[in-house]
């Protein structure tokens, strides 16, 4: 199976467009679609929808999320994966980073990672 991504919502909705005109089945939602959590869910509830629903988050918070990811696991949880975007990465990066790593992995290669994309 395919990865598919949870924009959390301070990511740029753009990605989400740019990568379903890249390959219209990619499953990438965002905070607030229909769907997905609603605007506003805090880390918790987060990582919760993402472990049931199997999304990886793509997220640009490591100021709480990292306590809350660490708690998460200490609960004997588990994510298919977190993707915390580096600082001052353009969305195009992104869109390339997210497209290659959708089209040469499975959802099972991010189970339980955590990953700054890009990657390099």
């Amino acid at each position: 199976m395919k990865p598919r991504f949870l924009l959390d919502e301070h990511i740029n909705r753009a990605i989400q467009r740019q990568l379903r005109r890249h390959d219209s089945t990619i499953e990438v939602l965002a905070i607030g679609d229909m769907g997905a959590p609603e605007a506003g869910t805090l880390d918790p509830p987060l990582l919760d929808w993402i472990e049931k629903n199997g999304y990886i988050l793509v997220t640009e918070n490591r100021n709480t999320m990292p306590k809350h990811l660490a708690d998460h696991f200490v609960a004997g949880k588990h994510i298919p994966g977190l993707f915390c975007v580096r600082p001052g990465v353009g969305i195009g990066r992104i869109v390339e980073e997210l497209y290659l790593i959708w089209m040469v992995s499975t959802a099972d290669d991010f189970k339980d990672r955590t990953l700054f994309i890009p990657l390099d």
